[in-house]
């Protein structure tokens, strides 16, 4: 059998993979690599390769048979027609087009030529897929009620400048469509669609950025199939590493995973890899022997309806720099691939499932920087913990237009239902010894019952909802005595104070906040980012708080509690909720434990105080849990709870609080915190 004659268009940047597995072919007697076409010049190509800038005349000099297209998105309708037509095959590599008219386009060309064209979607080479297809078939899981995708990677800033086309929506008018979900994650959702067989009826799209480029890199979407059935994508390019990318059908008896990088299926304990067949080899096969091949054109028409609905929705929403770590190579989204998992496991989108950052933000449309196609290197990106468009700390000025930063008011107030649910106390006045920092109270139930109090006669520097920590750096920033080994409780005038820069953001359901936490000699020893906002629920509403304490000393920032000193217990510092002394029947459970002795200290993902007229639902994953009932009703996540913890660079945490009326049972406490796990 003689070597199918292959042409390589787009020799760079991916290209050289395909380079190289032509290669891998060629000492296999399968291919033999006759020309190279690009618009630079390659190095290394093997002896008798010939070279040229125009694809049409390079195939009719090299008699080739096959071509692959290797080059960028905007560029593969014509280039796929010049290759047809010229009377090559065609090996396309994903997305296969920009736009759905031109992916009709090159359809209908192959039609006419009656070639074959194979779009590189690599995933579906492997026998996993149809492995997947048979176990639903044959009722693994019974009916199949959705199928969920995720995927998080990183990617640093230069990979936004290695191209002029990267992260861009258009370039010069031209679509381009280069975002998370349509190329570099592309195989979630034509993965999916290809265990789903089903048509594409309806696509939901949500897309955001963290980065400044044009395109999405954090995005999910929705899609409604014609037999019923939902299937949801979910992924992100910010993640703080590579998490690989995978799909769960759900069914009414079970559940099947698929890695499909690895190629690997998991299902009732089991886990089984695959074998993969190269789509190069399999469109040779196709050509010599008549095999079928396993990534037509048309099998990607699903995947070009997703790629459609992305390119008309509109711009991706701007991420504030609150929620994100800025660093010197690249942004990361704390979390992001719990948040994806979340997605394919509930079929929900990012908004659904009540992420901080998946709601409208004012200033939000411009974002991070300017969306140029290039991301800022580290010289010129955006202060952490600044939403783009408001003033920088310590300036005073708000810019004008639509997306300035609000006037900021005295006692901002948070809004649920249509009632007012807290209020938020930004300077209060207070005695030194307190600690003075901003703190939430009232807080209420929808039917107006308090949950918070501030200063009680037990613990004057106990302020309704706050973040306040005993020891950062040396500085009391809790109130009250310091615990000093060996001691005890000791006054040593070493308080600090947080004190407010700016609102950052502010609407109904709450707002984000700058903050300088400032040591006894009045030294800024760390900045704070932090967001605080309401989220309704049915029935009930809950209290988000998240911060992000940045260290400004230049060496490590020790944070230490009392019980790191030598006081057993007594572990507190972080977020801290204090309740009403007065309330009745007081009462703390976990899922598994109730009581103070069995949940002070304990790491479960929820924790439920309750009272006769009210329960607060406390939501976290990072700390253990403080607890008091019998001496005050108080519940706080430890930092530093028997070690002391080192802050490097930054921190970051995040408490949701269910705020309910009435006492809730353990399994309905249980649902609501399952409900705002993210």
């Amino acid at each position: 059998m003689e070597p199918v004659r292959v042409v390589l268009a787009g020799a760079h940047g991916h290209g050289w993979w395909h380079l190289s597995n032509v290669r891998r072919l060629a000492e296999a007697g399968l291919v033999e690599l006759v020309g190279v076409c690009d618009v630079r010049p390659v190095d290394g190509l093997p002896d008798g390769t010939e070279f040229s800038g125009d694809l049409a005349a390079l195939i009719g000099r090299t008699g080739a048979e096959v071509t692959i297209l290797c080059t960028p998105i905007h560029t593969h309708a014509d280039l796929a027609e010049k290759a047809l037509l010229a009377g090559t095959h065609l090996l396309l590599e994903k997305p296969p087009a920009a736009t759905y008219a031109d992916y009709l386009r090159i359809a209908g060309t192959a039609r006419r030529t009656g070639l074959a064209c194979q779009v590189g979607f690599q995933s579906l080479g492997s026998e996993a897929v149809p492995a997947v297809r048979r176990m639903i078939a044959e009722g693994a899981i019974g009916r199949v009620t959705g199928i969920g995708a995720a995927g998080a990677w990183e990617r640093p800033y230069s990979y936004y400048g290695r191209v002029s086309w990267a992260g861009r929506r258009e370039v010069d008018g031209v679509p381009v469509v280069d975002g998370a979900l349509t190329n570099p994650l592309a195989h979630a959702t034509a993965t999916a669609l290809a265990v789903s067989g089903a048509e594409v009826r309806d696509v939901e799209v949500e897309l955001y950025r963290a980065n400044a480029i044009e395109a999405d890199d954090t995005s999910c979407v929705r899609l409604r199939m014609d037999d019923r059935t939902t299937v949801t994508v979910a992924v992100s390019l910010c993640a703080d590493r590579r998490h690989e990318p995978y799909l769960i059908v759900h069914g009414e008896r079970g559940r099947i995973r698929l890695t499909y990088t690895e190629d690997r299926i998991e299902f009732d304990g089991t886990s089984v890899v695959h074998p993969r067949t190269d789509l190069l080899e399999n469109l040779v096969a196709h050509l010599r022997d008549g095999a079928e091949l396993l990534v037509p054109l048309e099998r990607t028409a699903g995947f070009m309806r997703v790629l459609e609905a992305v390119r008309l929705a509109p711009p991706p929403r701007a991420i504030p720099d609150v929620f994100q770590e800025v660093g010197t190579e690249r942004r990361v989204l704390p979390r992001i691939a719990e948040v994806t998992a979340a997605s394919a496991e509930r079929l929900a989108l990012y908004s659904e499932l009540r992420v901080p950052w998946s709601r409208p933000f004012p200033g939000a449309e411009t974002g991070t920087g300017d969306p140029a196609g290039v991301a800022p290197g580290p010289s010129a990106s955006p202060s952490p913990g600044v939403s783009e468009g408001a003033a920088r700390p310590g300036t005073g000025a708000v810019p004008p237009g639509p997306g300035a930063v609000r006037p900021e008011p005295a006692r901002p107030v948070l809004v649920a239902h249509g009632r007012k649910v807290a209020e938020y106390v930004v300077a209060p006045d207070m005695p030194r010894t307190s600690s003075p920092r901003p703190y939430l109270h009232p807080v209420r139930t929808l039917a107006g019952t308090t949950v918070t109090e501030v200063a009680p006669a037990d613990h004057p520097h106990h302020l309704g909802v706050c973040v306040a920590i005993s020891d950062l750096g040396g500085g009391n920033f809790w109130g009250g005595r310091t615990y000093v080994r060996d001691a005890g409780p000791s006054w040593l005038g070493d308080h600090g104070v947080q004190r407010h820069l700016e609102f950052t953001w502010s609407d109904a359901s709450g707002f984000g906040q700058a903050l300088a936490w400032e040591g006894p000699d009045g030294t800024e020893t760390a900045r704070e980012a932090r967001s605080v906002r309401a989220v309704e629920l049915i029935g009930c509403w809950a209290l988000e708080v998240s911060f992000t304490l940045t260290n400004l000393t230049g060496e490590p920032l020790v944070i230490r509690s009392s019980a790191t000193k030598g006081r057993a217990g007594a572990g507190y510092g972080g977020f801290f909720w204090r309740a009403p002394a007065s309330s009745a029947d007081r009462r703390v459970f976990t899922a598994d434990a109730e009581g103070e002795p069995a949940v002070h200290g304990s790491t479960a993902p929820w924790l439920a105080m309750t009272a006769r007229k009210w329960t607060l639902v406390f939501v976290q994953r990072d700390d253990p849990w403080f607890v008091r009932v019998e001496e005050y009703p108080g519940v706080g996540a430890a930092l530093a709870w028997d070690t002391p913890l080192v802050v490097e660079n930054v921190l970051r945490r995040r408490v949701v609080t269910v705020v309910a009326d009435g006492r809730l049972s353990p399994r309905e406490a249980a649902a609501l915190a399952e409900e705002v796990a993210w």
